[in-house]
């Protein structure tokens, strides 16, 4: 499998697989974010290949100074094998590139699910928001 940033190309592909993997109330939220974030910077932005499709994206964000994760969407046929996994470290290292001060986990009813996953990797408790509406990504 490989990681990489999103390329242009791409949006049609991961539009795709938001319309597979997430909700319809989901999605809308998402789609939004997501074309907000690729405008502001697309280095938050990674998608999984595997069998040359794209397999994953993960959509991070930095609000004052602080890294976001904002959303995770892995293909059906590959969830359970580690992609969203792979997603959250490499998204980490971007932030911690771009030297945030502290990073958290956007816990929304959508993201619920996927807190097991963040605390297999080291997050905790604290380390989710649940009152992140206010966020720039969200307001525009």
């Amino acid at each position: 499998m490989n990681l990489r940033s999103i390329k242009l190309s791409d949006t049609r592909k991961i539009t795709e697989l938001f319309e597979e993997v997430l909700s319809e109330d989901c999605y809308e939220q998402t789609i939004e974010v997501f074309g907000r974030q690729l405008s502001w910077d697309s280095d938050l932005v990674l998608v999984a290949e595997a069998d040359e499709k794209i397999v994953g994206v993960i959509i991070g964000t930095i609000d004052n100074n602080k890294g976001y994760y904002y959303r995770i969407a892995v293909a059906t046929s590959y969830q359970r094998q580690g992609v969203g996994k792979q997603l959250v470290k490499a998204l980490k290292q971007r932030f911690e590139e771009k030297k945030v001060m502290k990073i958290y986990v956007t816990a929304d009813e959508h993201n619920e699910p996927l807190l097991p996953l963040f605390e297999s990797i080291g997050f905790v408790a604290s380390d989710f928001i649940r009152s992140f509406q206010k966020l720039s990504i969200l307001t525009g």
